[in-house]
């Protein structure tokens, strides 16, 4: 979470944050980080997962947004899910590698994986300026972070 936190305070309108892993890897967990950076408080954010999309009220709008139930790429079209990328808020897009086709050219990926029972590795991949100068941020604020434990 403090991670997802990290990264959410330096997010803006329009930024898209894709993540990938296996079930139970963490990806809400880091999406309540996100939403603590974004000025949501992070026990009200929850899985999307049978309403597939959420939005939040912090200093932007956050849509949070689960793929795990969408069969079909069409589908995306009836929840509205591209005006919401589109839009003017941030986006997280859990289980993203199932529209990898259809993702906007410039994101964050995050992928997270199991090390052990309590240990979860994080690989963040920016893909455009922008976001690579998000990343670069980020990482300047978690090095802060690490030296202070």
């Amino acid at each position: 979470m403090s991670i997802g936190r990290s990264l959410g305070r330096l997010l803006s309108p329009g930024d898209i944050v894709c993540l990938t892993g296996e079930l139970g890897a963490g990806k809400t967990c880091f999406v309540k980080g996100l939403a603590g950076g974004l000025g949501i408080k992070g026990k009200g954010v929850t899985s999307p997962t049978f309403i597939i999309i959420r939005e939040y009220k912090g200093r932007v709008p956050f849509y949070h947004i689960d793929l795990y139930r969408i069969g079909v790429v069409e589908d995306l079209r009836d929840i509205g899910m591209e005006e919401v990328i589109y839009g003017r808020g941030v986006t997280a897009i859990e289980w993203a590698e199932r529209i990898t086709d259809r993702l906007p050219g410039e994101r964050i990926e995050i992928t997270l994986r199991y090390e052990d029972e309590k240990t979860r590795l994080i690989e963040m991949k920016a893909i455009g300026r922008h976001h690579r100068e998000v990343l670069k941020k980020a990482a300047g604020e978690l090095g802060k972070v690490a030296d202070n434990r």
